[in-house]
């Protein structure tokens, strides 16, 4: 049975940082990043007006400094080799985050087969985002039941790897999770949780939880055909129990 393995990017494949923060570090706007991912995180600033935001601060970003700061980035361990094991197997990966795309869309040069992330203007940055591009929390959910359906699988046939509050909503809607360096409140959703820099550990656990293939509906026959039980004979010998 295939499966689709969706993984988060900030936090989950990125160790301990996001893509925003790592721009920001490398433009020298670190600080006014910080204040705003606590402003994110504590629900004062929705998902557009993080990216509206973060457009207003990284003016000065090129294609070029985007790469550099993706090559320099903390992934973490294994990354590549369970990408490869995936693709192996013929399964599918994919990652979906709330970054932005001109970032996590490089990953698909690590064997990442989709990502799904929120579409930004292209570099430099000179207008605001359309709002119907930036991805919600909820929005991941909807991502992954369209790539799945796709795929011919249902939801059983899903594992999802995280780390935070933004994986919430897709960790309900999935039996098979993997909370990786995670906080309490996505750890308590998570089917299992690793904490490392190894991608490899996390991996293994969700192999080790394989999908089950639904159930197989008995055919209903009509009374008049329901074969008559099978009483024992008056000889019968009792059935003896352990």
């Amino acid at each position: 049975m295939s499966r689709l393995h969706v993984f988060d990017m900030d936090g989950t494949l990125l160790r301990g940082t996001t893509a925003s923060l790592e721009i920001a570090r490398r433009l020298g706007c670190a600080t006014d990043l910080v204040r705003l991912e606590e402003s994110f995180a504590a629900g004062a600033v929705d998902p557009f007006g993080f990216a509206s935001e973060v457009c207003r601060l990284w003016r000065g970003l090129t294609p070029r400094i985007t790469q550099e700061v993706f090559d320099r980035a903390p992934w973490i361990g294994g990354l590549h080799e369970v990408l490869a094991d995936i693709r192996r197997r013929g399964e599918r990966s994919v990652v979906v985050t709330l970054s932005p795309d001109f970032f996590a869309d490089r990953l698909a040069a690590f064997g990442v087969d989709e990502v799904v992330a929120s579409r930004f203007p292209p570099l430099p940055l000179t207008t605001a985002p359309d709002p119907a591009g930036i991805l919600a929390p909820g929005g991941k959910v909807t991502a992954v039941d369209r790539i799945r359906r796709l795929q011919g699988l249902d939801r059983n046939s899903c594992v999802a790897y995280g780390d935070s509050g933004s994986d919430i909503p897709l960790f309900r809607e999935l039996g098979h999770t993997v909370a990786v360096n995670a906080t309490a409140s996505l750890r308590e959703l998570a089917r299992f949780h690793y904490d490392g820099d190894d991608l490899r550990e996390a991996y293994r656990l969700a192999r080790a939880d394989p999908p089950t293939p639904d159930p197989v509906p008995s055919p209903t026959l009509p009374s008049s055909k329901l074969p008559s039980p099978t009483l024992p004979s008056p000889t019968s010998k009792e059935p003896t129990y352990p």
